[in-house]
Order: structure tokens, then C-alpha cells, then sequence
């Protein structure tokens, strides 16, 4: 992936180079704070995709997964865009909770 498709996928879509340069500062900024890695977002992204994919129909290609840091802490930040919520027996594995 392209650093430019890397923060497109952080949500820094639309803005111009003075926006898209600060929101890649902010980006590695947060990632440096909480000692993460691009590769470890996305496997964050891929193994809650599969977790929500068992309850509700997403679109995995609109999935996005940030870091925001603020003074005292940092925060995952997950926009899952979902299709629909599937019936108690579609679910993979069903089980009672």
C-alpha cells in the first residue's frame, strides 16, 4: 500500500497538502506514542472485520482503524460501516449469550 492510500485509509480523504501533511504528523505521531506499525493496524482491522462479520454484514472495504492520542491517553477509533445486522440463526458459530 502507497503511504498516500495508507492515509486515505486513515480518513485524510479530501483535504489538501497542507491538511493531508498534518494528518500524516498526527498519524505517526500517535502510532510512534503507542509504539505501533501500518502492518499492525491492519491486522487490528482484518481480526475485528472478523469479529463484527459474525454478527452483522460489513463493508470490509470501507473499514477504518485510528489511533487518537490525547494528552493523558490514546484511543482506537473503529468506523465499521454496516450493510445489515443478521438474524440470531445466521450467525457463524451461534451460540446463547
Amino acid at each position: 500500500m502507497s503511504l498516500t492510500g495508507l492515509f486515505s485509509a486513515f480518513g485524510a480523504k479530501g483535504l489538501g497538502s497542507k491538511g493531508i501533511a498534518k494528518e500524516r504528523l498526527r498519524v505517526t505521531l500517535a502510532n510512534d506514542r503507542a509504539q505501533v506499525t501500518p502492518n499492525f493496524l491492519e491486522m487490528l482491522k482484518e481480526d475485528m472485520a472478523s469479529a463484527v462479520s459474525k454478527y452483522m454484514e460489513i463493508d470490509c472495504s470501507a473499514i477504518s482503524v485510528n489511533l487518537s492520542n490525547s494528552e493523558s491517553s490514546i484511543s482506537l477509533v473503529a468506523s465499521i460501516p454496516v450493510r445489515r445486522v443478521k438474524r440470531t440463526s445466521e450467525f457463524s458459530g451461534s451460540r446463547r449469550l
